[in-house]
């Protein structure tokens, strides 16, 4: 018999050789439904997969993250099945669930995989799942695997299974299709009910643009057909929500191919808004005792390769920058850490001064394939709202803390209050991927842990997820659609002031390390207004928007005591803009709800005389006549009442 423990500390024994799904059946025949994994030891598993010794194990279904992964990678073997019959000369890369939905990047041979295909192969699909096809999980040698692979011509497994260590390799087979997978899966395909093949793109194999160039194709797959439909819904409302449609048409940002792929350029509009955000955040730091410092776009090499930077990322990152000077080469920087490190070390420090706070809205550059770049939220330059925190052991926790508290003013105040927190810890089983010892791995993760517990966070934890050099705190957030968006990062690193040699006085007169927390509440200024634009479909906070007022005179006559009425708006701080087109007053109002300004202000005659205005506010229609400074006010006291939360 073996001992199993459930989440709630309940133990129950059972034989050994029991399956998750056998365990689930044992507690109802509801659960045993409803079940699509189980995490044994925090190690997710197929139901059908034998347990042998004692063990933790949590059952998961639908609404668990672990139970959409197993289903979506069902689905993917799925979709290669109904490939291999359509397509016989198919070869195969990669197939992995992702965050909503699974893709296959595959090598169709001399065939061409288009949009209008995706049709047929959701039908093979549907058809396949009718048979119920159970997945069968086989243990296989690193030698049979490459016999296996190669006599079916699979020269992309064959490159995989190379690199695999012999005793760990397995296959799953549903029906005629076997694939090199290490799982989980579901027992069988018999819970998806409803599929949809959503796009066709390339990608290189292996994402190294000197290789060949694959087909990906993106899918997604539901237990019930009402939840695809309710999906498919989504996705047209996130279509019209979408950052780069509505930038163009609220003049925001654009790009350009002459200035380079994933080099976004501000317009006036767009510059406005994200000076305004950068201003909110220096003010809240401000209060937090932070200093704004500047640091140079480019940096030598050294420097990263002190950092350690360079030794991860250095293939990764744009080429160096080679001067007239022999043997001397720099980067751009491609983040702003080792500046603020340096920025420390010029004057000495007594444990009295700390801790010190350098806040920098720094532009960085980071190399992106271009397949991978998306509108703001994917680009090779991008500023980060950064700062660097220098403190002693002692403090670490409270300026965590601290960093916690500005990131919730922030959310607050843009109305993101629906997110999710997660604690990125190191994996313990491959510690090479990480820089520094355990004792101060462990120290920091056990911050975080402790920050979090004290403000009442209820943080998921994610094993291997940390930075290389410290554990972190990331905040996942909710747009109004319901889509997760990871935003602001806390990051506690002792490994970059020991290769820097920071160092403090210490109240006994000795040398001492300080800690650095890397934080960015906002992320980067554009992921983070692309998601603002996505989750408010444009319809920016008042205090936020680039225009608040648009002035709407309903003949020509009027255009002078409209822009009469603007200078007054505007000589009071309230953004105000005249549409004095010759156009009738229907067509103004339609244009300008477009722009989504939120106040509309039409004036006729008898506004005129009366030194008044007709208000229609964005989605709300007619809201009355005021006197102009009535409505002045009016404006005043709403972004007064806005921004009160910091």
């Amino acid at each position: 018999m073996i001992k199993v423990t459930f989440p709630d500390g309940n133990v129950r024994e059972y034989p050994i050789g029991t399956t998750g799904m056998q365990i689930a059946e044992s507690i109802s025949s509801r659960l045993a439904q409803e079940v699509l994994s189980v995490s044994v030891n925090n190690e997710v598993w197929d139901l059908n997969r034998s347990i042998n010794e004692n063990c933790e194990i949590r059952l998961h279904k639908w609404d668990d993250a672990e139970g959409k992964h197993a289903f979506w990678h069902t689905s993917a073997h799925l979709l290669a099945e109904a490939l291999q019959e359509l397509y016989p000369k198919i070869q195969f890369g990669i197939g992995p669930a992702i965050e909503n939905g699974f893709y296959y990047d595959v090598d169709p041979a001399e065939a061409t995989i288009k949009e209008s295909d995706l049709a047929t192969i959701e039908n093979k699909m549907m058809e396949l799942v009718a048979k119920k096809e159970n997945l069968v999980r086989q243990e296989i040698s690193k030698n049979d695997a490459l016999k296996m692979f190669s006599e079916r011509g699979e020269t992309y497994k064959c490159e995989l299974i190379s690199e695999l260590e012999d005793g760990t390799i397995t296959t799953y087979t549903q029906g005629n299709f076997t694939d090199l997978c290490k799982g989980p899966h579901l027992p069988s395909t018999a819970p998806i009910k409803a599929i949809k093949l959503t796009a066709v793109a390339g990608a290189y194999w292996r994402g190294d643009e000197k290789r060949k160039m694959l087909t990906r194709i993106y899918g997604i797959s539901f237990p019930k057909k009402k939840m695809l439909d309710e999906y498919l819904a989504l996705m047209e409302e996130a279509k019209k929500r979408d950052h780069r449609k509505i930038g163009r048409e609220l003049e925001l940002f654009a790009f350009s191919e002459s200035v380079g792929k994933g080099l976004p350029l501000w317009l006036p509009k767009g510059t406005a808004l994200r000076l305004r955000l950068e201003d909110f955040l220096k003010r809240i730091q401000k209060k937090f005792g932070y200093q704004q410092v500047m640091t140079p776009h480019i940096g030598q090499k050294e420097l990263w390769v002190t950092s350690g930077h360079y030794a991860k990322y250095g293939q990764d990152s744009f080429q160096p920058i080679h001067t007239p000077e022999e043997g001397e080469e720099y980067l751009l920087k491609p983040m702003n850490c080792p500046h603020h490190c340096e920025i420390y070390k010029l004057t000495p420090h007594s444990y009295k001064d700390l801790p010190l706070r350098y806040a920098e809205f720094g532009t960085v550059y980071r190399y992106e394939q271009s397949g991978e770049l998306h509108g703001l939220t994917r680009v090779r330059s991008f500023t980060q709202d950064d700062a660097h925190i220098f403190c002693r052991p002692d403090q670490l926790k409270e300026e965590f803390m601290k960093v916690m508290d500005i990131i919730f003013i922030i959310f607050k105040a843009l109305n993101f209050e629906n997110f999710e927190a997660q604690i990125s810890l190191r994996d313990p089983n491959n510690k090479e991927k990480y820089i520094g010892s355990d004792d101060v791995w462990e120290k920091a993760e056990t911050a975080i842990v402790e920050a979090c517990k004290y403000k009442g966070l209820n943080a998921k934890v994610e094993l291997g997820e940390a930075a290389f050099y410290g554990p972190k705190l990331d905040f996942m957030v909710k747009d109004a659609i319901g889509r997760r968006w990871q935003l602001g990062t806390i990051q506690v690193d002792y490994n970059l002031p020991e290769r820097f040699q920071l160092e403090y006085t210490g109240e006994d007169n000795k040398k001492h390390r300080p800690v650095m927390i890397h934080r960015a509440p906002f992320g980067s200024m554009e992921r983070f207004v692309a998601v603002l634009i996505e989750h408010t479909a444009g319809k920016f906070p008042l205090w936020l928007t680039p225009d608040q007022v648009v002035v709407l005179p309903i003949s020509e006559k009027f255009n002078d005591y409209a822009n009469q009425v603007a200078e007054t708006l505007n000589a009071q701080d309230i953004r105000t803009i005249v549409d004095d087109r010759n156009e009738k007053i229907g067509r103004k109002i339609r244009d300008n709800e477009l722009k989504r300004i939120p106040y509309m202000l039409i004036v006729g005659e008898k506004e005129a005389e009366n030194n008044q205005v007709s208000i229609r506010k964005q989605g709300e229609g007619d809201m009355g006549v005021l006197s102009v400074q009535d409505f002045a006010t009016k404006v005043k006291e709403e972004v007064e009442a806005m921004m009160t939360v910091c």
